[in-house]
């Protein structure tokens, strides 16, 4: 089977996972606000509940090395995020959505890491580097996907569980059609001696910089939906602005797989999506839709482009170790994303807004950025021997 259907797969999986799985939770929050399930605290407890659970799901991903356990989870994620899902049909109130939201949690980050694991290593070993990074544009289009239901949706006047119905039943679509065409895991492979110290330093600096991420982006991307609602009353313009976002995402993907591949290049592009995303949180204070439409094109744009970014750069520091990297900073990126909706959640309950979870977010994304530069700069003074365990696409 030619790597460019198992790199389809892998990037209909992300798709699905992520745009449906994990973040189907965002348009679907104007509805179950409205409907009196949840109040706006509640919802951060909910998003929180599903980031916890991305990252039991990351930690346990990094641990999972036997074929037959990378297998099982990224199977075994894919269906859990289609069944839970439609799970969601019959939930009502917080207690239900939490519990259901934690395990979608686990479910896309299971999936997220073996995807990496797999489509990354086969797009390099075919000599497709940036067909590989576009397996990362997926989750802008399961995101796009996911808000055009909500518009469609809404314009027809359906339920918040009439969408999770629709969601699920397109997720086993999605599911049905590419479970023969997944990557296969292999035995892991003898791999040349590296300087671990070196490596280690700068994954922990690369983690700390994806956990600011995280905690960064995570209120616009979580309460945009919602935001968008407030801004508009309701009306449905206010869904635009989801699909938007999603759709930017997967374009920054594209944009950025044009660079150039080499370990300088990878550092001025991350620390410039980080910044520019930091400018989109702070542009969402301005409490206009024309605010709002800035933090969809800065935060969205460089979203999914960060991503595929920060695993390419931990693949320069230790290409020996791609799963376990891939778990390690997932659960870095999960932390930071806990964080977030709790932040607002406090955000709202002490200020009756999320304005102070905003200030927050853009200025980790702002710390984020300058880690990003001062980590590379101790890369560079690693020796002529080190340099030459670095794989550089």
């Amino acid at each position: 089977m030619t790597p460019l259907i198992r790199l389809s797969a892998s990037f209909i999986a992300l798709m699905m996972a992520m745009g449906i799985g994990r973040f189907a939770l965002t348009p679907q929050l104007p509805h179950l606000l409205s409907e009196g399930q949840i109040d706006l605290t509640a919802a951060g407890l909910i998003a929180a509940a599903n980031y916890l659970g991305y990252f039991v799901g990351a930690v346990d991903a990094m641990f999972s090395r036997r074929p037959a356990q990378v297998r099982s989870r990224l199977q075994g994620g894919l269906w859990l995020c289609v069944l839970l899902t439609l799970a969601s049909f019959w939930a009502h109130g917080f207690w239900s959505h939490l519990l259901l939201r934690f395990g979608t949690g686990v479910a896309s980050a299971w999936v997220l890491v073996m995807i990496t694991a797999l489509s990354q290593p086969l797009a390099v070993a075919a000599g497709r580097p940036r067909l590989g990074a576009l397996v990362f544009a997926g989750p802008g289009l399961g995101i796009f996907l996911t808000g055009m239901l909500a518009l469609g949706s809404n314009l027809l006047g359906q339920t918040s569980a009439t969408l999770w119905l629709v969601y699920a039943a397109v997720g086993l679509v999605m599911l049905l059609g590419i479970l023969p065409f997944l990557p296969r895991p292999a035995a892991p492979a003898a791999s040349a001696p590296v300087d671990a110290g070196t490596a280690h330093r700068g994954i922990g600096r690369l983690g700390l910089v994806y956990g600011l991420y995280g905690l960064g982006y995570i209120i616009p991307a979580t309460f945009l939906s919602q935001m968008a609602s407030a801004q508009f009353q309701g009306q449905w313009q206010a869904d635009l602005f989801w699909p938007c976002f999603g759709l930017a995402a997967a374009s920054g993907v594209v944009l950025v797989s044009l660079r150039r591949h080499n370990p300088n290049a990878t550092r001025h592009w991350l620390m410039a999506t980080l910044w520019l995303q930091a400018a989109g949180v702070f542009a969402c204070l301005l409490g206009s839709g024309t605010g709002l439409a800035l933090g969809v094109l800065l935060c969205g744009g460089p979203f999914l482009a960060c991503m595929q970014l920060v695993m390419q750069r931990s693949r320069e520091l230790a290409p020996h170790a791609t799963q376990r990297n891939a778990g390690l900073l997932t659960a870095c990126f999960a932390i930071g994303q806990l964080a977030g909706p709790l932040l607002a959640a406090a955000s709202s309950h002490y200020s009756g807004s999320l304005q102070p979870g905003l200030i927050v977010a853009g200025s980790g994304l702002l710390i984020a950025g300058a880690l990003s530069g001062s980590a590379d700069n101790a890369a560079r003074r690693m020796s002529a021997g080190d340099r030459t365990t670095i794989v550089q696409r």
